[in-house]
């Protein structure tokens, strides 16, 4: 299967998969669009791969119920679909989602572990806490109160930028993390009250990689 054909964006290019060989299913790896960890291995029959792309969340099969069954149904976790892709041989699946909650049934973020989580979805799941707070402002939230004051927000922002500095200068080994974990949180804040993401942040380091 070319590259052009692995990408699957209509019902019909689910006709290029192998279902034949695993009695109408194929095993779906779904993944963080955002952050690259794994989140779970499920299984899915055309029916549900047709269901995914025909309402933007995703839906697998159980092969212990013999249902259909949309992810997030009961426990309000859905996970929004961004992409699916074929794998060479047509007979695995690869959706990147956006979830909205825990992948695993028992609360986890991954089925797969926490320490299979890559670095950069410590951020992406701080930018989802952060976004909560904008929208919930919660009373007596330090966050609240960033997102409610530009000149505070810029001023901690500046602040932290040189407090790191600082460490940096003298060589502070213990206190660098901690004065660069503060300056990425400030700067999270910064960015989310200046209506700019983290995904257009990560896709112009994308960008540049390439």
């Amino acid at each position: 299967m070319s590259e052009a054909d692995r990408r699957l964006e209509a019902i019909e290019d689910l006709d290029r998969l192998a279902f034949r060989k695993e009695d109408g299913l194929l095993p779906v790896v779904t993944q963080d669009a955002s952050s690259g960890a794994v989140l779970m291995l499920a299984w899915a029959n055309r029916s549900a791969l047709e269901r995914t792309l025909e309402t933007g969340e995703m839906h697998y099969w159980s092969r212990s119920r013999g249902e259909l069954w949309r992810k997030g149904a009961t426990s309000g976790n859905i996970q929004r679909l961004r992409s699916l892709h074929a794998d060479c041989d047509a007979d695995t699946v690869l959706a990147q989602v956006n979830p909205a909650g825990p992948a695993c049934h028992t609360g986890d973020r991954t089925c797969f572990g926490e320490g299979s989580t890559p670095a950069a979805a410590i951020l992406t799941d701080l930018w989802g806490v952060l976004e909560r707070r904008s929208r919930e402002r919660p009373e007596g939230s330090y966050t609240t109160r960033l997102l409610g004051d530009e000149n505070l927000r810029l001023k901690k922002l500046g602040e932290e930028g040189a407090e790191l500095l600082t460490a940096l200068a003298r060589g502070e080994g213990e206190r660098i993390p901690e004065e660069a974990g503060d300056l990425l949180y400030h700067l999270l804040v910064s960015l989310l009250g200046a209506e700019t993401s983290l995904d257009d942040v990560l896709a112009v380091l994308a960008r540049r990689r390439a």
